[in-house]
């Protein structure tokens, strides 16, 4: 999907710094609509990603979740990962971005990556000693 065609869908996004400051034809920073990012390469969507702050909502634009009202954004690592279980969807440990306070699962046949952390300091979480859902990210094929 061009860059044309994700603005004609979702509306103008909110291009990175980057962008504003070094142009269009930058690669590799995102747009924005709300929480949802577009990485863009070649002018050309090549990645996917929403991006949550535990404790918060989200909002993301309608045609990706209708009725566009702010969600929870807060979700517990095991959580996600018993929706998935329950969903029957295969998921495992992503090693490559597992490391420190940090965890990652990777979610298929999507190749869909979870990325979680410890909350902040400023977080409003119910359990502080658990890992929430930061960033979910898929590339273009």
């Amino acid at each position: 999907m061009t860059l044309a065609d994700a603005e004609e869908l979702l509306g103008p996004g909110r291009p990175h710094p980057a962008i504003r400051m070094k142009g269009p034809d930058i690669d590799g920073y995102p747009y924005a609509w709300g929480g949802l990012k577009l990485d863009v390469t070649r002018r050309a969507v090549s990645g996917i990603r929403i991006q949550l702050r535990p404790g918060s909502t989200v909002e993301l634009p309608a045609p990706v979740l209708p009725g566009s009202e702010p969600v929870e954004a807060t979700v517990d690592r095991e959580e996600l990962v018993r929706a998935l279980d329950a969903a029957g969807c295969e998921h495992h440990v992503n090693d490559r971005l597992t490391f420190g306070r940090q965890s990652s699962i990777l979610a298929r046949p999507g190749d869909v990556y979870a990325v979680f952390g410890l909350p902040g300091r400023d977080d409003d979480v119910p359990h502080r000693d658990r890992p929430y859902l930061s960033v979910m990210r898929t590339y273009a094929p």
